[in-house]
């Protein structure tokens, strides 16, 4: 049965404020940026020409594909190893632990402080005359300061990973607060021990839980450049880093937006890669 159109409209008059709010703020940027990568950037003015130079110099060039591909891959390992220390605090928080507000408390603890001051804070530790290397001197356990804790890509996971360790544990945690008492009771009745228990019923049913976290943690990390900045050096630097460049001190604002959107076009590739992926697994697996 057709809608009356007077409720229709009514129905496009509500949606009218969130779309252009959405509009505003989600596609207007998007435009702009296509515009801008299919312009060029002709010393101190843009020629308005419409041109793919751009396009073509970002697929030609060694340089981006390197760091794009760093970038996915530190983003990778960033959000593996979250995920992996995310499952075993939220699984004692959700099933083990009394006062569980107290501890989603404690984790939300780290976001009292400035994420630059967390990073500097990473810096010090990390560094060659840092609280570990100190630690270690003083221990007797090496003889000289370790070069390999800062200024590489182990420094950019280390820190981006303790930086979005909540945001894996509270859908896991949520995903596991979902799950009925009763299956895992139907599953030890079964003859099932605690381990397949886990296995056959309790993370098959946290997938969701699981996918959300390593979207959350994935998607951002590949654009972060703060952070390796700081303490990447010139091995930890990613893509995003060569596009604050391309807007800062290079002036080529045509080429950032084109940088930009092939970075968007690789990390919406990947998630949906591996959404499809997991999906298959968790099918498997129940």
């Amino acid at each position: 049965m057709a809608r009356p159109r007077s409720e229709t409209a009514t129905g496009w008059i509500q949606a009218a404020p969130a779309t252009a709010y959405v509009g505003f703020l989600v596609a207007a940027p998007l435009v702009i940026l296509v515009a801008y990568s299919l312009w060029t950037q002709t010393y101190v003015s843009i020629d308005r020409t419409l041109t793919f130079a751009n396009y073509a110099e970002a697929f030609t060039d060694p340089l981006v594909r390197h760091l794009l591909l760093r970038s996915v891959l530190i983003a990778a390992a960033v959000t593996l190893a979250t995920v992996a220390l995310a499952y075993p605090i939220a699984y004692f928080i959700a099933v083990k632990a009394r006062r569980k507000t107290l501890w989603l408390l404690l984790i939300t603890i780290p976001f009292w402080s400035s994420y630059l001051l967390r990073v500097f804070a990473w810096k010090l530790i990390l560094g060659f005359n840092g609280v570990m290397n100190s630690a270690f001197l003083a221990l007797g356990v090496i003889e000289e300061p370790l070069t390999f804790l800062l200024y590489n890509e182990f420094a950019v996971v280390l820190t981006l990973a303790h930086a979005w360790a909540p945001f894996a544990i509270l859908p896991i945690f949520v995903s596991l607060q979902k799950i009925d008492p009763s299956l895992l009771e139907a599953a030890t009745d079964l003859g099932s021990g605690p381990w397949e228990a886990f296995c056959r019923v309790t993370l098959p049913l946290t997938t969701p839980g699981i996918i959300a976290a390593c979207l959350i943690i994935f998607i951002p990390t590949v654009g972060d450049y703060v952070t390796p900045s700081l303490v990447g050096g010139s091995d930890g630097k990613m893509i995003a880093n060569l596009i604050q460049v391309q807007f800062g001190a290079a002036n080529d604002w045509p080429l950032g937006a084109t940088l930009s959107l092939l970075s968007m076009l690789v990390v919406g590739f990947v998630a949906i890669v591996f959404v499809l992926t997991a999906n298959g697994l968790g099918r498997r697996i129940r």
